[in-house]
């Protein structure tokens, strides 16, 4: 094994933190307001929803400090390690005054109330930084994790537009000291594991992760933080032992393999999109369904998969498209299938001491047809009442092969078997279609909970399946 540190060590701001007391379940929102006395930050809904928490984020990648919006309220201290925090505290113009993206705030009359305010800047800045002339879509999207109750959202998206009239980013003072900021981040890491008092443990590398594991088995493990954040929150649950990895980077590779794309299980939404998207056709969309900005910077490809849960936005596209488990143990590795990961509710086919290490994801032929449907009660940044993906391989007019996957129709993500006994070797068209509609009744016995009742589940399961045959068919704009 490695060294061993007992310190966490980040910037906030410009201050150089060391930090030998941080708990597993320290939520950087509550660092930052009460014992840095950064109240801008505000706390609101205290799961990610809402965005008054939000804060950057940088980290050294490939030797350049990389910024992304996060929510505060569910990012844990532990997760922090050679990381530079900034707070709306921190911003500030080219001559000292407003930055841009504030002084277009005040400009615009952007806020009202001004409690949500700092986390809506702090999303805009992060946008002004890679975009400071975006469009109302690019708007739109980055505002998706970002709830304003009072000032309607008008303004906020002239504001957006506009900052880049009131400075560019070239101007910015994250920009200016982004190499000297680099320079402390990688003074900072001197790869060693980080053990803390409280049980927590954050590894050096990828095998310092399997001896810590191996060591204690039933510790919680922690990439994104977007679950089990909100476990801490809204539960109160102690998630100690905790081993943190999301700071892996060897664990996070996005690579092509042939035909194959294979996705590290620390690889964030935000950085499996353009790998995924770009070679799977109709997924963008479906892309921008999950969480809002903030969570798609946090959350994971693995975390969405190992948690297991019934209603994950990503089980059921990478079962449609055939993905595979690679799993590690100490040195050891398996593979399985994706849908052979999950036995029950709450239990999935993962022994003691073993962990997701990738996600391989086929790319899809030539000859198949695609669909990726979300249904929620809120159209952005909320969770699936019924979300499915949909593969059929077309050759000669007759379907040679089809994967259907629900999720929130079952206590796992599942494929709809009888659905897709149903299609296979019978000619594309309506007909085919009804018949894996009404055999979709075998498959899935949905249950009601405030989602949605089970006859809406049975219903929406039934119609995606209906959407998407006229979706490929033509019929209507997909």
């Amino acid at each position: 094994m490695t060294g061993v540190r007992r310190e966490l060590r980040f910037l906030v701001n410009d201050e150089e933190v060391a930090l030998g007391d941080a708990g597993a379940g320290d939520s950087l929102l509550d660092f930052l307001r009460l014992r840095r006395g950064l109240r801008g930050t505000k706390e609101g809904c205290a799961e990610g929803d809402c965005g008054a928490c939000t804060v950057l984020v940088g980290r050294l990648r490939g030797g350049d400090v990389r910024y992304e919006a996060v929510n505060s309220c569910i990012r844990l201290l532990p997760s922090l390690d050679c990381c530079h925090v900034v707070t709306v505290e921190h911003l500030s113009g080219a001559e000292g005054g407003l930055h841009p993206v504030q002084q277009a705030m005040v400009d615009c009359h952007g806020s009202q109330c001004g409690f949500c305010t700092p986390g809506i800047v702090m999303v805009l800045v992060a946008l002004w930084l890679e975009r400071p002339r975006p469009s109302e879509a690019e708007v739109r999207r980055a505002l998706q994790g970002n709830l304003c109750r009072c000032t309607g959202y008008a303004p906020i998206l002239r504001a957006a537009a506009a900052a880049g009239d009131y400075g560019l980013p070239e101007d910015d003072g994250l920009v200016r000291n982004r190499e000297a900021v680099a320079a402390r981040l990688a003074a900072m890491a001197d790869g060693n594991r980080v053990e803390l008092g409280g049980g927590v443990v954050i590894p050096a590398d990828e095998d310092d992760l399997a001896d810590a594991l191996e060591a204690q088995p039933a510790a919680t493990m922690v990439a994104g933080a977007t679950d089990v954040g909100v476990w801490i929150n809204k539960d109160l649950r102690d998630i100690a032992p905790a081993v943190f990895i999301g700071h892996l980077d060897g664990l996070g590779r996005i690579a092509a393999k042939g035909r194959t794309i294979v996705i590290g299980a620390t690889a964030s939404y935000s950085d499996a999109e353009a790998a995924l998207t770009e070679a799977v056709p109709g997924l963008a969309d479906y892309w921008s369904r999950i969480g809002g900005w903030q969570i798609r910077n946090m959350g994971t490809v693995g975390g969405n998969i190992a948690n297991g849960s019934p209603i994950a936005d990503l089980p059921p596209v990478l079962i449609a498209l055939g993905a595979e488990l690679v799993l590690r143990k100490g040195r050891g590795r398996r593979t399985i299938p994706l849908e052979a990961y999950f036995l029950d509710y709450g239990r999935q086919d993962l022994e003691p001491g073993e962990f997701v290490e990738e996600v391989c994801v086929p790319v899809p032929t030539e000859d198949a047809r695609l669909g990726f449907y979300k249904v929620s009660k809120r159209r952005d940044e909320d969770i699936s009442s019924v979300c499915a993906g949909f593969m059929v391989r077309v050759r000669d007019g007759r379907m040679e092969e089809a994967r259907l996957a629900f999720g929130g129709m079952a206590a796992t993500p599942r494929r709809a078997e009888a659905a897709e006994a149903a299609l296979r070797g019978r000619e594309w068209g309506e007909a085919a279609i009804e018949a894996a509609r009404q055999a979709l009744g075998r498959d899935f016995t949905p249950i009601s909970d405030w989602r949605a009742s089970a006859e809406y589940r049975a219903l929406v399961a039934r119609n995606l399946l209906k959407r998407f045959y006229l979706d490929r068919s033509g019929t209507v704009s997909p």
